[in-house]
């Protein structure tokens, strides 16, 4: 499990650090408004690859799978820092981030049982916010600095990665073989297969709000700070994505205290809290304010999805291969991160005021966690 949560902690960390990178890189371009294609093009290869990555991750040693992942992101930051455009640079890292996913994930079932499943899940969520927190801050601050000296440290971080990815224990496929003509069919089999299911379904379109909704406030922020707070440069953004982290790691904590597999409907509550809370941020004119309503949403966020990626993993390994299960999963996350991107730029080309945008993003939230919750407790029954 070590080796797991050291090759994951440098590759969330260099994943982090190289959007800040990439962000700082479209500036000195003087193409900031760019900046959310930049997310955009980073989750369509989870959305294009979806029918194929999972099944690769269950058809090879994960450990393996893993180490091919991050050679993939080394090679996009190595693009980047030759002055390849950044959109496609990102674009092929984030055909290693799709790739690698369903890995990173689908081992934990053959490492732990049930009963142990959510506290895995729990230190894997908590070794990549704490990277992630480390990797936004690390990103800003160089990159304040020098852009290229930001690239090149990721590169290092992804290299060094892929490195221990060669130290996680050979673990057997859990297929024999890939047949390559049968990918797409078994990708939609493996799809109604999980939407069938009632546990499965939820976990879906919970955690597929909850991304959403983290990525769309890691671009957001990078243009109301300067609106909001009148404060310039990466830095400050990076640290308010590092306060949303740490909040995100306090509240796996709690739900691998307090929350069980079959006690997943608690953390409803925490689902439907994100949305006001992002609401009353728009608001805000101070840093201390928003530093502590960005903790505030990073711990329901935390406590809200680490029980349904638990579900999820669970109900996937029953039913069709973790590997499969989650490559789903993250089809259907960055649709949700592709709309609601799209759907916070679309506010912003209207000339919505920042403060604004932010807002009609925070009723989104609500109101998506409200259908969530409405169809949990009274239609999916089966």
């Amino acid at each position: 499990m070590l080796a797991v949560l050291s090759a994951q902690f440098l590759s969330a960390f260099a994943d982090n650090a190289l959007l800040v990178a990439a962000i700082a890189v479209l500036k000195q371009q003087n193409s900031a408004g760019l900046a959310p294609m930049l997310q955009e093009c980073f989750v369509m290869p989870f959305i294009l690859l979806a029918p194929f990555v999972g099944s690769l991750a269950d058809a090879i040693p994960k450990g393996r799978a893993m180490f091919l992942s991050n050679a993939l992101k080394l090679a996009g930051s190595g693009l980047m820092i030759e002055g390849i455009n950044p959109l496609l640079s990102y674009a092929i890292a984030g055909i290693g981030a799709a790739a690698y996913s369903p890995a990173k994930y689908g081992i934990l079932p053959q490492l732990f049982g049930p009963e142990k499943l959510v506290k895995a899940n729990s230190l894997l969520e908590g070794s990549t916010i704490i990277a992630i927190l480390l990797g936004v801050l690390a990103g800003g601050m160089i990159s304040d600095r020098s852009v290229d000296g930001a690239l090149f440290f990721v590169f290092l971080c992804y290299g060094l990665a892929a490195m221990v990815n060669l130290m996680i224990p050979k673990l057997p496929p859990e297929r024999k073989e890939i047949v390559f003509r049968s990918l797409l069919p078994d990708f939609f089999a493996a799809f109604m297969r999980l939407v069938r299911n009632r546990d499965a379904r939820f976990t879906l379109v919970g955690t597929s709000l909850f991304w959403g909704t983290g990525a769309t406030l890691r671009i957001a922020l990078f243009a109301w700070v300067p609106a909001a707070l009148s404060i310039s440069g990466n830095k400050t953004p990076g640290i308010l994505m590092g306060v949303v982290s740490t909040g995100i790691v306090l509240g796996a904590m709690a739900a691998a205290a307090w929350v069980r597999i079959e006690q997943v409907n608690r953390v409803l509550l925490a689902g439907i809290a994100i949305g006001p809370l992002v609401i009353v941020l728009s608001h805000v004119g101070s840093e201390s304010q928003a530093m502590i309503l960005l903790a505030l949403v990073g711990f329901c966020g935390g406590l809200f999805a680490v029980p349904l990626n638990a579900l999820l993993q669970e109900r996937g390994h029953e039913l069709i291969g973790a590997g499969r299960a989650l490559a789903v999963q993250n089809c259907f996350e960055n649709l949700a991160i592709a709309a609601m991107v799209g759907i916070y730029a679309a506010t912003e080309r209207a000339g919505f005021a920042e403060k604004a945008s932010v807002a009609i993003f925070g009723l989104f939230i609500l109101a998506g966690m409200i259908f969530v919750t409405v169809l949990r407790l009274r239609f999916w029954k089966t």
